[in-house]
């Protein structure tokens, strides 16, 4: 079977090719935020995975729930997805879709993890620094873990820099024990 995320893509696209001629970003990434979260809801979920419930039901209940909060366009992707039996893909969609929205306006989202909380001031300084090296806006989000006992981990893409102490323990037992 595909993965997900490779069924999801093309849906993406099309919406994000759709979203960019309308020049409607940020209306479609308000509309599959809002439609994959009521997929996700588990009652959704039930009623979307069981077998007995009829397409035309499922349609028309999905798009009851969602109400005014999808245009056409996004009503008529949630028919094709019906339709198709792919209702479950719509949150790996809305990611796609976010993914390609980011691309294109040039945002790349940061994940820092610090072992105590950083303060607003040192954020600021990090992600203007990040923003330098990457070339790009960033879009920070802080979390804690104590278990880094000092210093950072920031993940921005596939770049990983491990500024922790942590981190540092574990290159020097790996260097040791080479």
């Amino acid at each position: 079977m595909a993965e997900i995320s490779t069924i999801a893509r093309p849906y993406a696209v099309a919406a994000f090719n759709l979203a960019s001629e309308t020049k409607s970003l940020a209306k479609w990434s308000e509309m599959l935020g809002f439609a994959a979260a009521v997929a996700n809801d588990a009652q959704m979920q039930a009623y979307i995975q069981d077998p007995k419930v009829v397409a035309s039901n499922l349609q028309n209940t999905f798009l009851k729930v969602c109400g005014d909060n999808l245009n056409e366009q996004g009503q008529n992707l949630i028919k094709v997805l019906v339709e198709y039996n792919r209702m479950s893909i719509l949150p790996a969609i809305t990611s796609a879709f976010e993914e390609l929205k980011a691309q294109a306006e040039g945002v790349l989202d940061a994940q820092i993890i610090a072992a105590a909380k950083p303060s607003a001031a040192e954020v600021k300084d990090l992600v203007k620094r990040l923003e330098v090296k990457f070339g790009k806006k960033i879009e920070a989000n802080v979390s804690v873990d104590a278990e880094l006992i000092g210093g950072m981990k920031i993940i921005v893409g596939d770049t990983v820099i491990d500024a922790s102490v942590k981190g540092q323990l574990q290159n020097l037992a790996y260097t040791l024990s080479a």
